[in-house]
């Protein structure tokens, strides 16, 4: 007698937490599996609900709508914890791609795995990797920043540790800031090969590839519109600096910089440990 295949059970009797990826731009880019979740479901839980209305209207989904986005997400958090809790299925989604990137829903799917809650992805369309897979630089490894601080001193603190990371960087950005953006790119990292993959499977879709004073002057020229994805070459290998190398480095870095950040400054371009520069920074002003 042939035996009967298990199914899996959940271990509980709350309900379930989806993680539902959506269009990016074109509607048609949404799995089967999505639209079966999302009908589904006993509700869903969106950034905007005009945003989201329109794609479960063209869908023909009707369902209640839940407001969650950055400015409620702690109260809406419980609200949801509380119906999933009860035994609901709860489809969460952002205005665009898949949820939590850069868009909010972390303190939501914490609570609920803390809770015992089950989280099922529903994968599909994302920015990040359609805009990696079309910018002609390296896939084999890449960081994903996310949007930059839009303050000057911020976002330059945050480009400074990722500039010796061999691995290709990945941005979000608003078109208004695009420019200040590149700039910025541009004066942390030297440049480099870049992309700017803009309005991303809609009908004016453009990737534009050149370093990134290029890029810079081309969007001077031709204003962008739609949010961007910019992509920018990894660092290069660091070659080793000798010793004297390093020490006058060390000595000509310490003439206008405290000892921390003449020794961060140093080891960035040094290919040796940190904490042997911080020992022969020392040395030399022992030495003074």
């Amino acid at each position: 007698m042939p035996h009967s295949k298990q199914q899996p059970t959940n271990p509980t009797s709350h309900g379930e937490l989806f993680l539902v990826a959506t269009p990016i731009g074109n509607l048609g880019d949404i799995t089967l599996r999505a639209l079966e979740v999302l009908k589904s479901a006993d509700c869903i839980a969106c950034e905007d609900t005009r945003t989201s209305g329109g794609l479960l209207h063209h869908y023909g989904i009707k369902l209640p709508l839940i407001s969650y986005h950055a400015h409620n997400e702690a109260a809406a958090t419980e609200t949801l914890l509380a119906e999933l809790l009860q035994g609901k299925r709860i489809a969460l989604i952002s205005d665009a791609g898949t949820p939590l990137l850069s868009d909010p829903g972390a303190r939501l799917v914490a609570a609920a795995i803390k809770a015992g809650i089950r989280v099922t992805p529903i994968p599909g369309a994302s920015a990040l990797l359609a805009a990696v897979t079309i910018s002609g630089l390296s896939t084999t490894q890449f960081f994903y920043a996310g949007f930059l601080p839009p303050k000057t001193s911020a976002r330059k603190a945050a480009l400074q540790p990722l500039a010796t990371l061999q691995a290709t960087l990945v941005f979000y950005e608003a078109p208004h800031r695009l420019l200040e953006t590149l700039d910025a790119l541009h004066k942390a990292y030297g440049p480099r090969n870049a992309a700017v993959a803009r309005e991303l499977t809609k009908r004016y879709e453009e990737c534009i590839r050149a370093p990134l004073p290029a890029l810079h002057d081309h969007y001077t020229n031709h204003p962008p519109r739609g949010e961007c994805v910019i992509i920018v070459e990894g660092a290069g290998p660091v070659p080793a600096l000798d010793d004297d190398a390093i020490d006058t480095a060390l000595t000509n870095a310490l003439t206008t910089m405290r000892l921390k950040e003449a020794v961060t400054e140093v080891a960035q371009h040094s290919g040796r440990p940190k904490s042997e520069i911080y020992a022969r920074a020392l040395a030399l002003k022992d030495a003074q």
